[in-house]
C-alpha cells in the first residue's frame, strides 16, 4: 500500500475533515463515533464468526439465533427473531438450515393451530457449551485490552447512547 492510500482511520480523519471544511456538516465528532463504532462492531463479529463459528459450519446469524433459543428458550420465531436482532424471514430460513443440521427443532405450538416454538435439540445444546466456551474465550481476549474499570465504563457509555434512542425516531428490529 503506499503511503498516500488512506487506511480505515485515516480514512475516517479524511471524511472528518471534508466533511466539516470542505461541504459544511456541522458534526464531524458525531461522524467519527458512528464510523468508529460500527467498524469496531463489524471487525469483533468478522473475527467471532471466521474464528469461532465458520470453522464449524455456522454463520454468525446462526449462532446468534442459537444462543438466544439455549439461553431463553423455547421460544416462537417471532420472539426468537427480537431478541436475536433479526427479522422474522431470516429466522424462518435459518430455522431450516438449523433443523437440517440436527441443532434446532420445531414444534408446533399450544396457542394455535399456526404457531410453533423453536427449541434446541440435545445435540444442539451440547454443540452451545462447545461453542460458547471457544467464543467466550475469545471474547475475553478482545475484552481483555481494557481495564474491568474500561469495560464497565464502555458498557455504560454503550447502554446510554442505545438508551438514547428514545429521543428521537429510531428504527430498529423489534
Amino acid at each position: 500500500m503506499s503511503t498516500d492510500e488512506p487506511d480505515f482511520w485515516s480514512f475516517v480523519d479524511l471524511a472528518g475533515r471534508r466533511l466539516s471544511e470542505e461541504f459544511g456538516f456541522p458534526h464531524p465528532l458525531a461522524t467519527r463515533l458512528l464510523l468508529t463504532l460500527n467498524r469496531a462492531s463489524a471487525i469483533v463479529t468478522y473475527d467471532l464468526e471466521s474464528t469461532v463459528h465458520r470453522p464449524r459450519g455456522h454463520s454468525w446469524a446462526g449462532f446468534r439465533l442459537l444462543f438466544v433459543t439455549w439461553l431463553a428458550g423455547p421460544l416462537e420465531p417471532g420472539r426468537a427473531a427480537t431478541l436475536a436482532g433479526m427479522s422474522r424471514a431470516a429466522v424462518s430460513n435459518l430455522t431450516k438450515t438449523l433443523i437440517a443440521d440436527g441443532t434446532l427443532e420445531r414444534t408446533p405450538g399450544e396457542r394455535d393451530g399456526r404457531s410453533v416454538i423453536l427449541s434446541l435439540t440435545e445435540h444442539g445444546h451440547r454443540a452451545m457449551l462447545d461453542v460458547f466456551a471457544e467464543q467466550n474465550e475469545r471474547e475475553r481476549q478482545w475484552a481483555g485490552v481494557l481495564t474491568e474499570t474500561e469495560q464497565r465504563m464502555l458498557i455504560m457509555l454503550l447502554d446510554k447512547l442505545i438508551d438514547g434512542r428514545t429521543r428521537f425516531d429510531v428504527r430498529e428490529r423489534s
